[in-house]
């Protein structure tokens, strides 16, 4: 039968049915990304034994972990730090039973209700913690009974909380009693000073919360009163708030920092002079003459050891450079509000500081020739010789491409003790370290002037050519201690092994005379370590990517394992279908230099299917990013599980390897590792089919959002799709520590060159940005200049600018979903 249709009628049917086609697509990239967000919330908690809370007795001689077992279970271990002889730390289910008769209540000896405890000598005693009572507990009786509370009190809401939180150390637990009479919100103070909420705790509740050691906590009511807060500490601990005020211990007093060593005289500063009080006198006069606003004495004072002289710095001030923000929906009034932040960008006037010398016998300053510091970014490490005659400290150039140890001494004579120089940058963020040896009067210095991060030392106060230490195709990483009595530097290295990967830390010890040079550690990882108390023994927790934790006590003496502590199972988690990233090492640009990356693939993962590629990326020169060490990669996961595969890769221009392979970054900020990036993308779909190279996306955030917008501007024949957050787009918008550090300075034409700005109009492939309008750490207006420059070169992107939101602003609820969406759409669904 043919069926007969109007025109009208047909014309109207197929709209009717391309919308509902175009309905129904529209809706499915939510429904994408609301399955991959769930997928992988599976996969938290489900590798079992894979962190350890550690302490040790106070002779070193017994140590304490607690391990998570089960799926909410723990057991506590006790190891004989001598012999390696590992039991269970007390009887659980004795403990628990105890317990539970004195709290009248059933507590299971799997999952007892504290985290820390804490052991005398002989291993004994033992006392542990629980809703602010403390309890002890006799092993050879099991005898259970309450000692004095010793819980630390949450610090006064009056006393002056940090503003911000900073990462002193690693992972910690806080127990969290509330022993006031009203509910209290648990609030973050993040790193760039926000708040951020992490649930209720009612009346007499308490709660666990995973941190890190020098976050901070806020404590309010639901009705918005401050009760206090807390600094976490490496240690962790049982916090109680109580809404108490207690008045502060007064402070022991002690002399100031401006008072001379022989106590005789003070510093001060009056109308930007330098003044000088005789105490014994009570007089006191001006021992400046030349001080004013512009170019003022003030900050910190350096008296010689023999009080015969005191030093410091004049300065004259930074230019002001005010950056302005409108919060367009503050929460506490209708009306935007304008907030102005003082924020120095590459090129600005800086602070300009000049060593000043005074000579206390003549009241008058000693003149002192500036010729060998004529520009300074900082001048700082004052150190005084002990025999009084003579000061150092480090003069680092603007433009950093040299880096002086300088000797000023009394009679005002400035000699380089050691001098660095480069014709690219001196990375001194990242591998400077300058230590005054005071037993043997020796100075320590890192530098990269053989081609590769190593150790130095040089005599004190003797200008010469430092003597090089560690040797070697490998970095010195991170000096951990330098034990004078046994002359022995000990610190973390990668590259110390020539088959494993360059990245991989390990622990390392070496004398002071450049022998005994030894790698402490072995796992074919990288390591984290923590030294015992009398520093006999260490824990060493290794891992990789493919591995997860191993946790070994070593000895501090021979380097070998005394035991090994615990292993981590991850079988729950790969019952899930999680597959862990694979290794995956390419020859870069140079068809020479190893280059290496992660790939992760989704649970679903079929290998006969194909499947779009997105590369995460961030390629700031201060470090390197591809993950090392074990981790479900929580937040990578959610991308993954829509149905992508996702590379991490460090292409040349970022740290720790080479001087020769950092120096790519140099005045070239846009180069950002592509060519080696996309060379090892190729590479490994050659052997991988199933990776699509039609259709590749990368997403980035703070320098990570510059990389990201510079692929689709440089490289758009490769990469299809990109979402750009907070990008520093233009070198000479952003912070000007960070970019004229590997820009240089003065300010030259490979600004501009590198600025996305510059090459907007060379857009390809689809383009989202992300901004928060009240970004503190890039000056949003760098995003807003890209817009700018897209507009008039009349390209098509996507903006998202995320109200009362700082950095990261692409890591919120929202505008992560966004993100994903444009991906499914641009990539997946194309």
């Amino acid at each position: 039968m043919l069926l007969c249709m109007s025109p009208l009628l047909f014309r109207s049917g197929l709209l009717t049915l391309l919308f509902a086609f175009a309905s129904s697509h529209a809706e499915e990239p939510r429904a994408i990304y609301e399955r991959a967000l769930e997928s992988s919330k599976r996969f938290s908690d489900k590798v079992d034994r894979d962190r350890l809370e550690t302490d040790w007795s106070s002779n070193s001689d017994w140590l304490w972990y607690r391990v998570n077992t089960a799926p909410g279970q723990h057991r506590f271990s006790l190891v004989n730090t001598r012999n390696g002889n590992k039991q269970e730390a007390f009887d659980h289910q004795a403990l628990a039973k105890a317990l539970g008769r004195n709290l009248k209540t059933s507590i299971n000896a799997d999952k007892l209700p504290f985290r820390r405890i804490q052991f005398d000598d002989d291993a004994s005693l033992l006392t542990f913690q629980h809703k602010g009572r403390t309890w002890e507990w006799i092993q050879s009786k099991s005898l259970l009974k309450e000692a004095p509370s010793n819980s630390k009190n949450a610090r006064s809401a009056s006393e002056r909380a940090p503003s911000r939180s900073q990462g002193k150390g690693g992972e910690t637990w806080l127990t969290f009693v509330n022993k006031s009479t009203e509910s209290l919100k648990l609030i973050w103070v993040t790193t760039d000073g926000g708040q951020r909420s992490y649930g209720t705790l009612k009346p007499g509740a308490s709660t666990e919360q995973h941190t890190y050691a020098g976050h901070v906590w806020r404590f309010k009511t639901t009705s918005g009163k401050d009760m206090g807060w807390w600094e976490a500490t490496a240690k962790g601990g049982e916090i109680v708030i109580d809404g108490s005020n207690p008045k502060a211990a007064p402070r022991k007093r002690r002399t100031s920092s401006n008072t001379s060593p022989d106590g005789k005289w003070q510093t001060s500063f009056r109308d930007h002079q330098l003044w000088l009080k005789d105490l014994k006198k009570d007089q006191s006069f001006a021992l400046s003459n030349d001080g004013s606003e512009s170019n003022s004495y003030s900050g910190r004072v350096y008296w010689s050891p023999d009080s015969s002289h005191v030093f410091m710095f004049q300065t004259e001030p930074a230019e002001e450079h005010k950056i302005h923000f409108v919060e367009s929906a503050p929460k506490d009034q209708l009306q935007p509000k304008l907030h102005t932040l003082n924020y120095l960008k590459p090129g600005d006037r800086i602070a300009h500081s000049h060593p000043r010398l005074f000579s206390i016998d003549d009241r008058k300053p000693v003149p002192i020739d500036e010729s060998l510091l004529p520009n300074p970014w900082r001048l700082n490490n004052v150190a005084w010789a002990s025999d009084g005659k003579s000061l150092s400290f480090l003069y680092n150039q603007r433009g950093h491409q040299v880096l002086r140890l300088l000797k000023l001494s009394t009679d005002g004579t400035i000699e380089t003790l050691i001098n660095e120089t480069s014709e690219t940058f001196v990375d001194y963020s990242q591998k400077t370290y300058l230590k005054h040896l005071d037993t043997s009067n020796e100075i320590l210095w890192m530098s990269e002037r053989d081609g590769w991060n190593h150790l130095y030392i040089l005599a004190e106060g003797t200008p010469g050519k430092p003597v090089q230490l560690t040797k070697g195709n490998w970095v010195v990483r991170k000096v951990f201690r330098v034990d004078e009595d046994a002359r022995q530097i000990w610190f973390m290295a990668g590259g110390v092994y020539p088959d494993q990967d360059p990245y991989y830390q390990h622990l390392c010890r070496i004398n002071l005379d450049g022998t005994g040079f030894k790698i402490m550690t072995e796992g074919d990882g990288t390591h984290e370590v923590t030294f015992s108390p009398d520093k006999t023994t260490f824990i060493d927790r290794w891992s990789r990517v493919d591995l997860p934790p191993v946790t070994e006590l070593r000895s501090c003496v021979t380097g070998k394992k005394i035991t090994q502590l615990e292993e981590a199972n991850a079988n729950r988690l790969l019952k899930l279908g999680w597959s862990a990233p694979e290794r995956f090492v390419a020859k870069g640009r140079d068809g020479k230099t190893d280059i290496f990356g992660i790939i992760l693939k989704p649970t679903n993962f079929d290998p006969k299917k194909s499947y779009p590629v997105i590369e995460y990326i961030y390629a700031g020169p201060h470090g390197a990013f591809v993950p090392k060490s074990w981790s479900t990669h929580a937040r990578a996961m959610q991308m993954v599980e829509a149905g992508f595969i996702m590379v991490r890769i460090d292409g040349m221009g970022t740290n720790w390897r080479s001087r020769q392979f950092h120096d790519m970054a140099w005045k070239n900020i846009k180069d950002a590792g592509f060519p080696d990036r996309i060379k090892w993308i190729k590479a490994a779909a050659k052997t991988r089919p199933w990776m699509d190279l039609s259709r590749v996306g990368i997403y980035g955030g703070s320098a990570g959002g510059q990389n990201t917008l510079s692929a689709l501007l440089h490289h758009g024949d490769f990469y299809h799709a990109g979402v750009a957050d907070c990008g520093c787009h233009d070198n000479r918008m952003d912070k000007i520590w960070w970019n004229e550090a590997w820009m240089g300075w003065p300010i030259d034409e490979s600004y501009a060159d590198s600025s996305n700005v510059t090459h907007a109009h060379k857009l390809q492939g689809k383009l989202m940005l992300i901004v928060g309008e009240l970004d503190r750490n890039v000056d949003p207006a760098s995003t807003m200049q890209v817009v700018d420059a897209l507009v008039k070169a009349d390209k098509d992107f996507d903006l998202l600018v995320m109200p009362g939101t700082g950095h990261g602003a692409a890591e919120r609820p929202y505008s992560n979903r966004r993100r994903m969406e444009f991906f499914i759409r641009n990539l997946l669904m194309r």
